[in-house]
């Protein structure tokens, strides 16, 4: 999948993924700063970790779907690189 250009996956959409849990991150700094109960801020940083786990998924989906597509295009199997993502959310977990 090293093969596929980043902006075909790495759009805005993404990056406003980013944005969103960079903005959630921030959010708990600020609730950690200003004492605020542990059970509120664990549940911000839960939902930040399940962005940030969201937002792999998607990369590694769209990276996915351009790689079949090239592979499909050249005529070669999609079975390794279907593996290699595999790995990849794998790898992330």
């Amino acid at each position: 999948m090293d093969q596929v250009k980043q902006q075909s996956y790495y759009g805005q959409e993404t990056k406003n993924r980013l944005k969103r849990i960079e903005g959630q991150v921030r959010g708990v700094l600020k609730m950690m700063e200003d004492e605020k109960n542990c059970k509120d801020v664990i549940t911000q940083l839960s939902a930040a970790r399940t962005a940030m786990d969201r937002a792999i998924g998607y990369i590694v989906a769209k990276n996915l779907e351009t790689c079949i597509r090239d592979a499909h295009d050249e005529g070669e199997s999609a079975e390794e690189l279907i593996n290699e993502a595999v790995q990849m959310i794998v790898k992330s977990r």
